[in-house]
């Protein structure tokens, strides 16, 4: 039996419906060139981050909440957890370095050093950190980068003898910036894992 005309444009109309509905995945949006993203981010003077932080130094270690807010060249930075010390706060500008710790003392320079050494139990790379947790290398300094050519962004870091992998990514206001990454320096391990950015 012959369809009718009015039974094949129902037909037609059907089928256009469903291939209406059916939409090609959207391509991933291109990312700046490495160069103009490393530069802005470089230059990225405001950021505050909360996060987590697991420390392995040989055959100790322990884990830790994070938070770091930064102004300018002015750091401030908390440490808190399961560290037997209470909360640690640190305010780094330029060279100088001050630690406040549980008992509310405020420590300066050399000895602010040594005793953020002996509460991590390691030289915490606080001037160059700044740079590497926006996933970038620190200006200035000669660095190593292997870049995710595809996503324009640092897969791999080694700079200042320690060597930085980032494992995820995140978007904020429209840049990737790190979600997870992994430090590493002789027999001291850092994982950061950041669960809120603030630009």
């Amino acid at each position: 039996m012959r369809s009718s005309p009015a039974r094949a444009c129902a037909a037609l109309a059907v089928l256009l419906g469903v291939a209406g509905c059916h939409t090609l995945p959207l391509a991933p949006v291109a990312s700046a060139p490495w160069d103009v993203r490393r530069a802005m981010l470089q230059a990225q003077g405001h950021f505050a981050v909360k996060g987590r932080v697991a420390v392995a130094t040989g055959s100790t270690g322990f884990n830790a909440n994070l938070r770091w807010s930064q102004v300018a060249d002015d750091a401030h930075v908390t440490i808190e957890g399961p560290l037997g010390i209470g909360a640690v706060q640190v305010n780094a500008s330029g060279t100088a370095l001050e630690v406040i710790n549980a008992k509310s003392e405020h420590i300066s320079d050399e000895m602010a050093r040594a005793e953020l050494r002996t509460r991590l139990g390691f030289d915490a790379p606080i001037g160059s950190l700044r740079y590497w947790i926006l996933g970038v290398p620190r200006p200035g300094s000669e660095a190593q980068e292997t870049l995710d050519a595809a996503q324009q962004r640092l897969s791999d870091l080694d700079q200042d003898g320690w060597h930085v992998a980032y494992g995820s990514y995140t978007q904020v206001n429209g840049q990737a910036l790190p979600a997870r990454l992994t430090l590493e320096h002789e027999s001291v391990r850092v994982r950061l894992v950041v669960d809120d950015w603030q630009l």
